[in-house]
C-alpha cells in the first residue's frame, strides 16, 4: 500500500495518479476527509489527557466542595475521551480500508496511457516462421495427438479445466523441470510452498481485495486457492525484518494457481485462458536503491528462458492504464502462437517499489543500530505453463501432424519427436 505520509503530503500526485490509471477519486477524498477527521479529534483527544492529567495533580489539594466539582467534571472529560478513542477507532477502520484498495504509484519511466493499446513494445526477438502449409490452432493439434483432453477435463471440474495425457503431460512436466533447473542455475533459491494462503497472504500482495472476486475462497477454512506463486512465496517474510546481508533474496517455485476468471468471457477454445494453471515463478527481495535495475536483470533472465526454447516473443512495456494494481513498473513477455496468429502473454515481470512490502510489513534493517525500512519487492512467471506449451505446439507442428521437441526440452523428454 501507499505511505500514508505520501498521500497527505502530495494528494494531487495521487489524484493525477488514479486519473492516469482510469480510476476515479472518491477513495483518495474519502481517505482525506476521514484523515481530517482522525487529526481533528486525535488532537482533541490529547489534549483532553493532558487536561484530564494536569487536573489529577490539583484534585488532592483542593477543598472539599471544589473537589468535588472538578471530579465531575473530569468523569464529563473520560468519558468524551471514551466517545472519541470510539469514533478514531473506527476512522483508522474506514481509513485504512480506503489505503488497502488505492493502488501504487507507477515509476516515472512508465508511459501514459488509457489501455492495452497504449502499451510500448520494446523489443521483438525471434524470426517468425514460414508454414508452407495452414497451422493449426494448439487445441487441434491437442485433440489430434491426444495429448489434450478437454471433454474429460470438463467431465472431472467443469469448462475451464482440461487434461493432459501422454507426451502433453510429459511436455508439461519437462517445462516445469527445464524452466526451474535454469532458475537454480541463475541464483534462484527453489521452494515449494502450499497452494492455499489464507487472508493476509493475499492481503500482503494486493490480491484482496482488489481481486477477491477474481479467486476461489474456501469459506469453511478461511482459506484461498493461490491464483499466483508470488502470493505465497512473498508472505514467506511477512511481518519479518530482514538483515541487510541476506539480501537480495531470490526465490522460485512450481506452484499449481487458480483463478476464476470472473465476469471474463474467453472467445477463444483451448488452454489459453483456463481456471487452473501450472506456473513457475521468481520472486525478490531487495534494498530499495536499484530495485528498478533489478526489474530489468529480471526481465533478461525470463527473456533467457523463452530464447533457450527458440520461441518467437515480444516485450510490451505497460502503460498506467494497463498496469495491475500493486505494480510500479511491469514488462509482459508476449509468445507468438502462429496457428491463432495472436501474441499470447507468457511473463508479467514487476517491481512493486515497497507496496506489497508494507502491506505484507517486510523490513530490512541497514546496520544493528538502526531504524528498520521497508524492502522492495519484484517478481514475474518463469514462465506460465499453458501458453508456453500452446507457443511450442503452435511453432513447432509439421506438416505430417507431429511436434518437434525443442532442443533444450529433449534431454527432459527423453525424445525429440511427439506423435510419432
Amino acid at each position: 500500500m501507499l505511505d500514508v505520509n505520501l498521500i497527505r503530503a502530495e494528494p494531487e500526485a495521487v489524484r493525477r495518479m488514479l486519473a492516469n490509471r482510469n480510476l476515479g477519486a472518491d477513495l483518495l477524498d474519502r481517505f482525506l476527509e476521514l484523515d481530517a477527521e482522525w487529526r481533528e479529534l486525535t488532537n482533541r483527544g490529547n489534549a483532553l489527557r493532558k487536561r484530564r492529567n494536569a487536573v489529577s495533580q490539583e484534585i488532592p489539594k483542593l477543598p472539599p466542595k471544589e473537589k468535588e466539582a472538578r471530579i465531575s467534571e473530569m468523569r464529563a472529560v473520560s468519558e468524551e475521551i471514551k466517545s472519541i478513542e470510539a469514533r478514531v477507532s473506527d476512522i483508522e477502520g474506514e481509513r485504512d480500508e480506503c489505503v488497502l484498495n488505492i493502488p501504487n504509484m507507477p515509476h516515472p519511466t512508465v508511459p501514459v496511457g488509457k489501455d492495452a493499446d497504449d502499451n510500448v513494445v520494446v523489443l521483438e526477438w525471434g524470426e517468425r516462421r514460414e508454414f508452407d502449409f495452414k497451422p493449426l490452432e494448439h487445441f487441434e493439434i491437442g485433440e489430434n495427438l491426444d495429448i489434450i483432453d478437454f471433454v474429460r477435463g470438463a467431465k472431472v471440474a467443469g469448462s475451464g479445466f482440461y487434461v493432459l495425457k501422454g507426451d502433453g503431460a510429459r511436455l508439461e512436466r519437462s517445462l516445469v523441470n527445464y524452466f526451474l533447473d535454469r532458475n537454480a542455475a541463475a541464483g534462484y533459491r527453489e521452494t515449494f510452498p502450499p497452494a492455499v494462503v489464507n487472508t493476509a497472504a493475499v492481503t500482503g500482495t494486493g490480491q484482496y481485495p482488489n481481486l477477491k472476486d477474481d479467486m476461489y475462497h474456501i469459506t469453511r477454512d478461511d482459506l484461498w486457492l493461490n491464483p499466483t506463486a508470488e502470493v505465497p512465496i512473498t508472505n514467506l517474510h511477512r511481518e519479518e525484518i530482514l538483515e541487510k546481508a541476506d539480501l537480495p533474496m531470490k526465490y522460485t517455485a512450481y506452484l499449481p494457481s487458480f483463478r476464476r476468471e470472473a465476469g471474463r468471457h474467453s472467445d477463444t477454445r483451448g488452454i489459453i485462458r483456463v481456471h487452473e494453471f501450472n506456473k513457475v515463478e521468481l520472486v525478490h527481495f531487495v534494498e530499495p536503491d536499484g530495485s528498478f535495475d533489478v526489474l530489468e536483470d529480471l526481465r533478461a533472465h525470463a527473456e533467457s528462458l523463452v530464447q533457450g526454447l527458440g520461441l518467437p516473443y515480444r516485450v510490451l512495456l505497460l502503460c498506467t492504464g494497463d498496469l495491475g494494481f500493486s505494480a510500479a513498473k511491469c514488462y509482459d513477455l508476449e509468445l507468438y502462437a502462429p496457428g491463432k496468429d495472436a501474441w499470447l502473454e507468457a511473463s508479467s515481470c514487476s517491481c512493486f517499489s515497497d507496496f506489497q512490502a508494507r502491506r505484507a510489513r517486510v523490513k530490512y534493517r541497514e546496520e544493528a543500530h538502526l531504524k528498520s525500512e521497508f524492502v522492495h519487492t519484484l517478481n514475474g512467471s518463469g514462465l506460465a505453463l499453458p501458453r508456453t506449451m500452446v507457443a511450442i505446439l503452435e511453432n513447432c507442428q509439421n506438416k505430417d501432424g507431429t511436434i518437434t521437441v525443442p532442443k533444450a526440452l529433449v534431454p527432459y523428454m527423453g525424445k525429440e519427436t511427439i506423435g510419432n
